[in-house]
């Protein structure tokens, strides 16, 4: 009951300054007509008991359930198996991002159909997946994070280069939106628990890292979906 109080008050905390903010731009600038302005306190509201039962579900099931996976992955002493599911997990949890449908979505409008919604999530989902499976290789051959960052982002720009310019801009949100609440904390779970059971290493050091390489793959999977499809 506790955990669930602190939730509820955590919450309240996180929605409360855009609430007062827009309210005070209601009365003093922008005037929104009453019905849009009602629509949003009850958005508000829905948002409020959404992320609630969202962060709720993410304590008591996703975070045990992530880590246990990356323990049990570990145990095998398996590396294909341990890089195959770090792939898997990865390619399946970003499918279910809201905030890479949103970004799809967003997308297809603009683009008048140009890049369908499918086969940019996909994209996306791949993306995530080959790295967090390439996360999983560095966590158990024990590689420094900053040469994979530096080799990824070096691949990036170059890619850039010969990559249609609009494509440039969505590569680089492609990477934002899979750093989401869905996304986050599965994978870092999935992180911690490998590195909880690999002798020899820090799990508070090990298993991060792992979001910063997720984020490169969707980058460098749009970017090619530029160019093929530019």
């Amino acid at each position: 009951m506790h955990s669930i109080k602190d939730t509820i008050w955590e919450v309240v905390f996180s929605i409360l300054p855009i609430t007062i903010v827009i309210t005070i731009l209601q009365f003093t600038l922008i005037w929104l007509p009453l019905e849009t302005f009602l629509q949003f306190l009850i958005g508000v509201g829905f948002v409020g008991i959404g992320l609630v039962l969202f962060l709720l579900g993410v304590n008591v099931g996703l975070l045990p359930v992530g880590e246990m996976i990356g323990s049990a992955l570990s145990k095998t002493k398996k590396l294909w198996l341990i890089v195959f599911f770090g792939f898997l997990v990865g390619t399946v949890v970003t499918v279910a991002e809201p905030d890479v449908r949103v970004l799809s979505s967003q997308v297809d409008q603009v683009s008048g159909g140009a890049i369908p919604q499918n086969i940019l999530i996909l994209a996306v989902a791949l993306g995530v997946g080959v790295f967090v499976g390439l996360a999983m290789l560095r966590i158990v051959f024990n590689i420094k994070l900053v040469y994979l960052l530096a080799g990824g982002y070096g691949l990036i720009f170059l890619l850039a280069a010969f990559t249609p310019s609009t494509y440039v801009p969505i590569s680089f949100d492609s990477g934002g939106v899979t750093t989401g609440p869905l996304t986050v904390p599965f994978i870092l779970a999935l992180g911690v628990g490998v590195t909880s059971v690999m002798g020899g290493k820090s799990a508070s050091g090990d298993g991060f890292g792992i979001v910063a390489l997720a984020s490169i793959g969707p980058i460098l999977s749009v970017l090619v979906l530029g160019v093929i499809y530019g």
